[in-house]
């Protein structure tokens, strides 16, 4: 069964403009690693395709977020693995694919969509239970292939795809950053692979994009 999602908010679009809050450690943004920071700025948002959370961040606001970046600042998503179940592993790969493939701008929305149908994007519930499906799209690789053909993607190389060193490498690697960062719920961002974002404390957009561009340029 795969853990309770949240967001703490709706986000409120406001202008994109520099606020004068101070954003505080264990405020506003959280240590989730003793490491250093990366090296390169970066933002990985951790998310899962049975979100109704994420699936409303992806469709309403990921995209501001990402055009508003500063300058050298990457971007990265990753699927957590909360399902622990063979259908969950298997949804955790159709991203590593949809990455290799290079066609994200197509397949995440498809796949979100065939997971949880359109209403999702409303972000219309807190909790998400496998099982509360009646008729879940999603059940095996097979059903995943057929979002991919319909959504104009060959699947003729998926299976050797999918069971790939690189995305066994890639959704492993998930795995491993799902524990040390200590992700708990998702949508969750992550910022220069040592601090976590606290959703709960922003109260706008332009303050999201201007505590993540803190956290990735100017923090130290």
């Amino acid at each position: 069964m795969i853990k309770h999602i949240a967001l703490a908010l709706t986000l409120a679009i406001a202008p994109l403009s520099s606020f004068a809050a101070q954003f505080i450690e264990g405020k506003h943004f959280t240590v989730v690693s003793d490491k250093a920071p990366s090296t390169e700025p970066k933002l990985t948002e951790f998310y899962s395709f049975y979100c109704h959370n994420c699936f409303n961040m992806e469709t309403q606001y990921l995209g501001d977020i990402k055009a508003n970046l500063k300058p050298g600042v990457s971007f990265d998503s990753k699927h957590v693995d909360f399902m622990d179940s063979d259908i969950g592993t298997e949804v955790m790969r159709s991203l590593a694919v949809i990455q290799e493939l290079n066609v994200e701008d197509k397949m995440i929305h498809a796949m979100f969509a065939a997971i949880q149908g359109e209403e999702g994007a409303n972000g219309q519930s807190h909790d998400h239970d496998h099982s509360a499906h009646d008729k879940p799209e999603i059940n095996t690789r097979d059903d995943i292939k057929k979002v991919f053909s319909a959504n104009g993607i060959d699947v003729s190389n998926y299976d050797s795809l999918a069971d790939s060193q690189a995305v066994t490498d890639k959704i492993n690697l998930w795995r491993a950053q799902q524990r040390e960062f200590r992700i708990q719920s998702v949508p969750t961002f992550i910022v220069n692979d040592k601090y976590a974002v606290n959703l709960g404390q922003v109260r706008t957009l332009g303050e999201l994009i201007d505590l993540i561009n803190y956290l990735a340029v100017e923090h130290k």
